[in-house]
Formats: structure tokens, sequence, C-alpha cells
């Protein structure tokens, strides 16, 4: 069901609808009229970087720069002004990080950075004081301030990456930040030695490549681990299963997959993931989230900007970006004591 690949121009109309979804003050909700969430806010940023629309990035950050809470944080969801889900997770919170060192890579802007510099720290600052002892970031604070029991595989590789763009920032600007270094350490080791540390989600696809995706899995571990999901996760010619046991296949993870397999030099299969979705494009150059495939469906039927950017930084990586190759292609090495699931060996 593979479609012909967009060229700049069709990336182009991506990152154009990115941008005629993003409201006027900056945020940028899934869809028109749709809710918000951080995590996925940044992404759509990140495509709308991609593409040279710095601009209008740049408002998306200073969208999070004004929305801040005090303890550094933002809520799992919004709905124009409204807050629809107090939670405060620690992935979302820390991937303004991932954003900011990119922008700040597209653009060169060390003015726009420091401005950000302040929320940054809050950001690390509510992140870390979910850590535990062992290294593992636990994922959440609710309404009552309580943090939450578990930590997340996924999430904890995604601030694994986040931790890493936040130290280059740092030394972009001359800040020592030798508490980000440390839980970048300890987390990294929790993520490749203590599998046990992190609540399971093996049915998910993220918690098979993100590892990788986050840079915490490299080397021969990495292809081990890429290979040992295959054939759980994708479905030859449509994509990545979201959910290994569900008959549906989503154009995010499988853009997400594709970053990972690129960043440990597999491009062959990662180009093959990739022309799968192109069913998926609309005309207008948004993506469908995903599709049932037993129903030749679109499900959910929206088009998600953080859809569109995980397409666009995908595309960016297969035509060999070196900005985006820099972000997700050399974050981390694979640490030669390596253990557990992730690294294919096994506690001795």
């Amino acid at each position: 069901m593979s479609a012909p690949r967009p060229g700049r121009a069709g990336l182009a109309r991506t990152a154009d609808w990115i941008a005629g979804v993003q409201r006027a003050d900056g945020a940028i909700p899934w869809f028109p009229g749709g809710q918000l969430d951080p995590w996925d806010h940044v992404e759509a940023a990140l495509g709308l970087d991609t593409q040279g629309r710095h601009a209008e990035a740049a408002a998306a950050y200073d969208w999070l720069r004004r929305t801040q809470n005090a303890d550094g944080s933002w809520f799992r969801e919004y709905q124009g002004a409204a807050v629809t889900d107090d939670t405060r997770e620690a992935n979302f919170t820390a991937y303004v990080a991932v954003g900011l060192w990119y922008h700040y890579r597209r653009t060169g802007d060390e003015t726009f950075l420091r401005g950000m510099w302040p929320a940054l720290c809050r950001a690390l600052g509510f992140v870390l004081g979910l850590q535990a002892p062992g290294g593992e970031v636990r994922w959440a604070r609710g309404r009552d301030g309580k943090a939450a029991g578990e930590a997340l595989l996924t999430g904890c590789a995604s601030i694994y990456h986040s931790l890493g763009c936040a130290q280059r920032i740092a030394e972009a600007l001359g800040e020592e930040q030798p508490d980000w270094d440390l839980a970048a350490t300890t987390l990294g080791h929790a993520l490749l030695r203590h599998p046990d540390r992190f609540d399971p989600r093996d049915r998910f696809a993220m918690d098979w490549y993100y590892p990788v995706l986050g840079g915490a899995v490299r080397g021969p571990a990495a292809a081990a681990l890429m290979d040992g999901g295959w054939d759980t996760f994708v479905v030859p010619g449509l994509g990545v299963r979201c959910v290994s046991d569900r008959p549906w296949v989503t154009v995010a993870e499988t853009c997400e997959a594709v970053l990972s397999l690129c960043a440990i030099g597999d491009r062959e299969r990662g180009a093959g993931l990739f022309d799968a979705i192109g069913h998926l494009r609309a005309a207008d150059g948004s993506y469908w989230t995903g599709y049932v495939y037993p129903d030749d469906a679109r499900w959910p039927v929206e088009r998600t900007t953080w859809t569109a950017g995980a397409v666009l930084l995908a595309a960016a990586m297969l035509d060999g970006d070196p900005v985006v190759e820099e972000l997700f292609g050399g974050a981390g090495a694979a640490d030669p004591g390596c253990v557990g699931p992730l690294c294919g060996v096994q506690h001795p």
C-alpha cells in the first residue's frame, strides 16, 4: 500500500499544515479545536523547525514558557485555556530540552536559548525531583503532589534523551549542571542494567524501540534489540503496530522506528517502513494517525500535528539531514556491561 515518498514541496506542505493548526498564542493542539499535551506540542514544533518554520517553533516554546507551572512542570492535557488533566508527567516536562536544543542547532539563536534557560532549569528540577535512588524516574505527580510509584521504560528512555540535550544546552551557554550529568548517568545505568526497575509495557512498540531512539542503547545491542522486536511489531508493507496484539499500525510509531533504525545505520529497513505509511498522507500534507488493516479503515478519524512532526523528522533523517542525525544518532553508547532484555543478555 506504499505511495510515492513526498518531495521537498510535499514536506513543506506538511509543515504548513502544522502551522495552520497552531493557535495565535503559539500552542499546537493535536488538530483544530483539539486537546494539547506538552510532549506532542514539542514534537510538532520539532517538525516546524525541520522545515525552516523557526518563528512558529519559537512561538510554541514561548507558549511553554508562559504556561509553565511554578514547580517547573506542565499539565498533561489542555483544552484551549483550560486544564483538562492536571497530572504532571516527568517525560512530558523533560521533552522541552529536546525541542530547545534542536531549535538552537537549527537557528543558532543563543538569545532565545538564554531566554528559555530559566524555564528549562525549572523543568529539569521537577523531573529530577521524581528520580528514584536507583536512577529510574517515576512517571508523574498527581494532584495531591505525591509521586507515582512506577517508572516507565519508554518515558525514562525519552527522559534520557532529554537530559542529553539539556547537557548540550548547558555546555553551549557555559552553565555547569553536574546534577544533570549525574542524573543522566544513573538513569542510563538503570535502563541498561536494571530492567526490573521499570513497570513493563512490552505490548507497546515504544518499549521496543525507545531505548534506541533515546540513545541509551547503541552498537550490537541496539541492532539485536531492533531485530528482536521486528516480527512482533512490524506488519510488512504497512508499518509498525502500536500494540503487539492489535491490528492497528500508526504513523508516529512507524516514524519513530525509522529514526531508531537510521540511528544505528539500518537505513534500508527504515526507508521501507517510511514508504509503507505513504498511503496515510492526505492531500493537504497532513497524516492520518493510524490504520486498522483488517477493516481497511483509518482510525482514529483524525490527522494529528504530532504525527506530522514525526513524519518530518523521519523524512529528514532518511535524507541525511545532519542536525536530525545529531539529535537522534549520537545521544549515547551501549554499556559493555549491559544485561537484560534491552541488550539480549541475561543476568548472571
